[in-house]
């Protein structure tokens, strides 16, 4: 662990020496989503190549960038793309970002992602409001607990603050952006789920699917941050019947791209009102 946290500073350490301003609001754009980060004004990129002991981007529509840049009038931290457990990284690699955060001074953390719709009233195009998780990856905690960032059995009752769901949902408003409300389920990948996958998560009360996020939300739980999350639904469960469908990742992308414009609108009127 030491060796880790030394990493962590290291990393820390680099981000801040690359500009002046001190972010205490974070956003993780996930696949398709980048298209915020153009809407950073005074923006400093930083790929994350450059920085000491970062993971690299691999996945499809993550450009691995760290910006740093004005946006509705708050200094904010985007990461341009993340890192995926199914990439080959290890928990520690996939949540060293929220550690670095944490160290940075970030205080709120705004995670997006593209997600398989499970529930029949999503259709493609649709953000759904992450109320709560159910987490099928290993625990990012495992291990000897960080005592630097929280504690060992970190509470979960309430993985994404009420009242920045709440501000979420009134901000929706405002702007005719309709927020589907829903339980996400993160598990490895890289595999798409099958049929009777989708089935049994279903059962088990999620609303969508996907391969990230959670691991993110417990580390900056861990860390004391604050969190919303939002999911584009790029894709919908398809029964057996549909024997012609097959899900294609470039498909996803571009499905979230599409919804890039909601979801700029709504983080931006959001941060306005923080």
């Amino acid at each position: 662990m030491e060796n880790y946290m030394k990493k962590i500073e290291e990393a820390a350490n680099y981000i801040l020496a690359q500009d002046a301003r001190r972010p205490e609001i974070a956003i993780i754009l996930g696949s398709g989503l980048g298209k915020l980060a153009d809407e950073l004004e005074n923006a400093k990129v930083i790929p994350y190549k450059n920085i000491p002991n970062f993971p690299v981007s691999t996945a499809v529509g993550h450009k691995g960038n760290l910006i740093i840049g004005e946006l509705s009038g708050k200094t904010v931290l985007a990461m341009q793309g993340r890192f995926h457990f199914y990439e080959g990284y290890t928990m520690e690699q996939v949540t060293m970002p929220q550690r670095v955060m944490s160290l940075m001074g970030i205080k709120t953390l705004f995670v997006s992602n593209a997600a398989g719709g499970l529930n029949p009233d999503f259709q493609v195009g649709d953000l759904m409001l992450i109320y709560d998780h159910i987490n099928m990856m290993p625990c990012p905690l495992i291990g000897p607990n960080l005592d630097k960032f929280g504690p060992r059995f970190p509470d979960m009752n309430k993985p994404y603050a009420p009242r920045l769901r709440k501000l979420a949902v009134d901000c929706g408003a405002n702007l005719g952006i309709f927020l589907h409300r829903g339980i996400y389920i993160a598990v490895t990948g890289p595999a798409y789920e099958t049929v009777a996958e989708c089935r049994f998560f279903r059962t088990a009360g999620a609303d969508a699917v996907g391969m990230s996020t959670v691991p993110e939300v417990i580390v900056a739980r861990h860390c004391g941050m604050e969190v919303l999350g939002i999911s584009v639904i790029t894709d919908i469960f398809h029964d057996y019947t549909d024997e012609d469908f097959i899900l294609d990742e470039n498909e996803v992308v571009v499905a979230a791209d599409k919804a890039a414009d909601k979801m700029t609108a709504l983080f931006k009127s959001i941060i306005a009102k923080l």
